[in-house]
């Protein structure tokens, strides 16, 4: 794929197609890029296309975005055998790349940033050393377009280091970024400070200006969050006086008209950000300036008005006074029922009031509003923030605060009762400020974990939130509605068990309201409330919500047809949560829930957009079917005949989000039968061969757990030439590190049922591959899987054959498997399962081959007893190679559709040895005792002489147990 003007040609043309209406062609277009991105110079290319001025700019675009996701999902490579990058192509990208960057236009330079900093993660600095000095030396240009263009993916590479988890690599990373960067940083900061003085009068130079300014401050945060660096700590006079500097600037030509926030609002809260870092990591050497920025904040804060934009600005800066509270240190700043009155009554009050952005945002994007208020993703909020001050306050002012604080809850509610329909924001703020003084700790899942004994949440729920609750009119004032409901979710961990029972029939009537926060909130409180546990029992039980259950499951799918909620996540967790409370009461409503849940399937297949609705409409079919097919198998039929055409069509549409749920589904759906695989699933088996399903990452787990239900149920009806396909996708997944595992699940279920004389001809070649991968990349969790193949292998065709296996590939070769697998690594066998497959295949190794006593490798024979003896006896070790710690089985390389594991679709860890009973320990002493019958007085020599005291001890007892000798 060379870079020629035909190819340039040809790939903007393809780029093209990729951004048509027409779903086909965009299809095929993008499967083509797919097809062809494996290809020497495919990225170069693109980089090329992106540097071409001729070229259209959507065209550039459409490049720098496509050519971002390919450095994404491949530049990151686990295993060297599935590098889709070229050698030459990764040092051709890393030449090119910060220049063309640097010169192209603000939406392409915004992709390449991001590039880099991808590729900057896995290379800087060990692999690309020259991108720092590379980028440094573009600060001597004076252009600031290109000095921005730096900042931008300095701050992209570097603000990692916020999130990182502290290591040496790290540490040594960070040391060469400031050796080489902070100083340059520091003279540009002073530099950059110094020209926004000069051109205060020019609006057009100060923008530029302070968009680095702006950058600048996110560097410092990034360099200074793991530890004080020397450099910052000897220049922090510099930069906190140019901080408090811009605190308290105020230039009108920098203010903005709209609701955005403007350039300078940015770097205030950035700068809040900073000082609360030195606040909370470094008050030592930070503590002679933090008077001046508390008085500066505060400043701040009672001057800013309640503009939108200025939201972040005013939330950054009461979390900075949130840090400061929280620090005993500080605590005397905050003393005084005068100081804390000023704080209630300038800070918190208004910035918990409702205004009427807010309101706007109930009506106009209801989505985000709840994404703010019940998610916990309200981090930047106004309302968040105040909250998070009163709570630090109250960590060591807890008394003084209620009792403040409670005035202003009174005389807010107090409001409230002279005009309802007029005053209902007073009572807003007065909820919104009791949650915050009641709540001390707080989780997404469990609600409230902590409360104040000073605020008695019942009481307040039975004055103030239930007459809300029972209100006839649900559609009245639904901001207040909200509020009372999120009330219930959010302490019913605390209420009473029969207040909370008694909301249950309220709730059905606010699942069939109007307004979308209020229908949303009042279907998650059903499903919050239904996993409510007090003293271990639950709260609500399949016998109170039988009577409304109908009604329930009616009310809920009303509400996902009203505009907004056509897929509505929470609704259909409801539906999700009240499906697994009825269990088998369910049956007679599932026609229809079958069709509601259909009619779902097909619509959002066309284009999925919200991935947690998504899955928890897979998790409702998985509980349907897992429901209905509990005591009558036979029902599975009436499930395939209705999602066998959605399912068709998804697999045919390639609509990848959904191909790993079809796969689990179909797995369930497969496990109900009994005797052998239906037809139907049969003509699909070839197609799940088809290696483009195994390249994506997500589709790997669910589709060997299929394949496994295929050779468990169906072995027989598997072909010779479909055999074949199945080991190649067995050696695919055994190449590589992150999908390893589930090569061997694949190949244990394979050596399990399918019969022997299937498979004589292919297993040497199954050895020779392990091997070999066991010889270019060894990790502990192959060797662990490695030892359990082995295993069950001499426990299905016999230890001996095991042997001569292995030796048929390199004579004597059994000798290294034991000397460098099964004795260093037996011990570090991990899970009940894979423990006994091993205890009992190491068993018939040491006491039914005739090899391990009458040749040469009689001489390891104590060694592996004692090994085994190891496996019973002594911890399991968990120890991994340093270079290891990072491949887990989740970890999979790049960002494709991730595997989403549906917890209704579970099914029971399969063993091998379900029906082993007895203890191995036993079965091991009896092994022993006939061994010792074949071979008389062998055995007790080679265990006295070559076994530790305590191993031989231990040994003992299990022939005591078992009420054998080995004389």
């Amino acid at each position: 794929m060379e870079v020629t003007p035909a190819n340039l040609e040809a790939m903007a043309g393809y780029l093209q197609q990729t951004l048509s209406p027409d779903q086909d062609i965009r299809r095929n277009a993008e499967k083509f890029l797919e097809s062809v991105e494996g290809n020497k110079h495919y990225p170069v290319l693109l980089l090329h296309l992106m540097d071409k001025d001729a070229a259209d700019a959507h065209i550039r675009v459409s490049a720098a975005i496509t050519f971002k996701n390919y450095v994404k999902r491949n530049w990151r490579v686990d295993d060297v055998a599935l590098d889709k990058i070229h050698a030459d192509d990764r040092e051709q990208i890393k030449q090119y790349i910060v220049g063309l960057m640097l010169k192209s236009p603000e939406q392409v330079q915004k992709q390449l940033s991001d590039a880099i900093s991808i590729i900057g993660r896995e290379d800087f600095p060990k692999k690309w050393p020259g991108l720092l000095t590379e980028m440094i030396s573009k600060f001597q240009s004076g252009d600031f377009n290109v000095i921005n263009g730096v900042l931008r993916t300095a701050h992209s590479i570097f603000k990692r280091y916020r999130h990182e988890f502290k290591s040496q690599e790290l540490w040594e990373e960070i040391k060469f970024v400031l050796e080489n960067f902070a100083s340059t940083l520091t003279e540009l900061f002073k530099a950059t400070m110094g020209l926004a003085t000069t051109h205060a009068n020019d609006p057009k130079a100060l923008k530029v200006i302070f968009s680095s300014i702006l950058l600048i401050c996110k560097i410092f945060y990034s360099l200074n969050f793991q530890d004080l660096p020397e450099h910052f700590e000897d220049n922090m006079d510099v930069w906190m006086e140019h901080f408090l500097h811009l605190l308290r600037a105020d230039n009108k030509l920098l203010q903005t008209d709209d609701d955005e926030a403007g350039l300078l609002e940015q770097v205030k809260s950035q700068i809040c950000d900073n000082v609360g870092l030195y606040a909370q990591k470094y008050d030592e050497e930070f503590s002679t300036h933090l008077p001046n920025f508390v008085k500066a904040i505060w400043e701040l804060l009672v001057t800013t008005g309640p503009s939108v934009k200025y939201d972040l600005l005013v939330s950054n800066a009461i979390q900075f006074l949130a840090s400061v509270a929280e620090r005993p240190n500080y605590k005397s700043l905050f003393d005084g029922t005068e100081t804390l009155a000023n704080i209630c009554e300038k800070v918190v009050v208004p910035n918990m009031q409702l205004r009427e952005a807010d309101e706007e945002l109930f009506e106009d994007n209801p989505e985000e509003y709840m994404r703010r208020d019940i998610e916990g993703s309200d981090v930047d909020t106004r309302r968040r923030a105040a909250c998070d001050l009163v709570q630090a306050l109250s960590k060591s002012h807890e008394g003084p605060v209620i009792q403040n604080f409670s005035r202003y809850v009174q005389a807010l509610l107090e409001e409230y009762a002279k005009n309802p329909g007029q005053n209902w924001r007073s009572k807003d703020t007065a909820i919104f400020l009791v949650t915050s003084l009641a709540a001390k700790g707080q989780t997404q899942k469990q609600g409230v974990t902590q409360t104040s004994e000073l605020v008695n949440i019942t009481e307040f729920f039975q004055s103030h939130i239930l007459p809300d609750i029972q209100a006839t009119n649900v559609n009245e004032i639904p901001i207040l509605k909200a509020d009372v409901l999120k009330y219930l979710m959010v302490f019913r961990n605390q209420l009473p068990v029969p207040v909370i029972q008694n909301t249950l029939t309220h709730l059905l009537r606010f699942v069939q309201a109007d307004p979308v926060v209020v229908h949303t909130y009042a279907a998650s409180c059903l499903e919050r409330l239904f996993m409510v546990r007090q003293a271990g029992v639950p709260a609500i039980t399949c016998d109170l919500v039988l009577p409304m259950a109908s009604d329930l499951m009616t009310s809920l799918f009303a509400a996902m047809e009203k505009p907004g909620s056509t897929e509505n996540e929470y609704i259909m967790k409801a539906v999700m949560r009240t499906m697994s409370l009825l269990q088998e009461h369910i049956l007679p409503m599932m026609p229809q829930l079958i069709a509601g849940l259909k009619e779902k399937l097909v619509l959002v297949s066309k284009n999925p957009s919200k991935p947690h609705f998504n899955h928890y409409l897979f998790e409702c079919l998985c509980v349907a079917v897992r429901s209905a097919c509990k005591k009558h198998p036979e029902a599975v039929t009436a499930f395939e005949e209705a999602l066998f055409q959605p399912f068709t069509e998804i697999l045919q549409q390639d609509v990848q989000e959904f191909i790993p749920y079809v796969f689990q589904i179909l797995s369930l759906l497969m496990e109900q039968h009994s005797g052998d695989i239906p037809t139907t699933y049969l003509a699909l088996f070839p197609h799940l061969l088809a290696p483009v399903l195994w390249e994506r990452p997500g589709n790997i787990p669910p589709l060997v757990r299929l394949i496994q239900a295929y050779i468990q149920k169906g072995s027989h009806q598997i072909e010779a030439e479909k055999l074949n396909g199945l080991l190649g996708v067995f050696q695919k997944l055994i190449a590589s590190k992150t999908h390893d595992h589930e090569g061997f699940y694949l190949l244990n279920y394979i050596i399990e049922f399918v019969p022997k004389e299937s498979l004589s001809q292919y297993l040497k070649q199954i050895f020779v591959l392990l091997f070999q991968r066991l010889s270019h990349s060894k990790t502990t969790k192959f060797i662990k899987s490695l030892l359990v193949f082995f295993s069950l292998y001499a426990i299905k065709y016999s230890a001996s054959s095991l042997i001569e296996t292995i030796d048929g590939i390199q004579p004597k070769m059994f000798a290294m498997v034991v000397e460098r697998l099964f004795l260093p690594d037996l011990q570090k066998v991990s899970g009940h399962t894979s423990k006994k497959i091993c205890a009992v295949g190491v068993t018939k190794i040491l006491t039914e081959a005739e090899a391990m006593v009458n040749t040469e490798y009689s001489s390891l024979w104590a060694r592996l007893l004692q090994a085994l003896v190891g496996l019973f006896e002594l911890p399991e070790d968990d120890s991994v190679p340093d270079d290891e710690h990072f491949i887990e089985i989740e970890d999979t390389p790049g960002y494709q559709t991730s595997y989403s594991q549906l917890a209704f679709a579970g099914r029971q860890d399969h063993d091998p040895l379900a029906g082993f009973s007895e203890d191995p320990k036993v079965c091991l002493a009896k092994g022993l005792e006939k061994m010792a019958i074949r071979c008389p007085g062998r055995i007790q020599p080679m265990i006295t002489s070559g076994m530790e005291a305590q191993a031989q001890t231990f040994l003992l007892r299990y022939c005591q147990a078992a009420n054998v000798s080995l004389g």
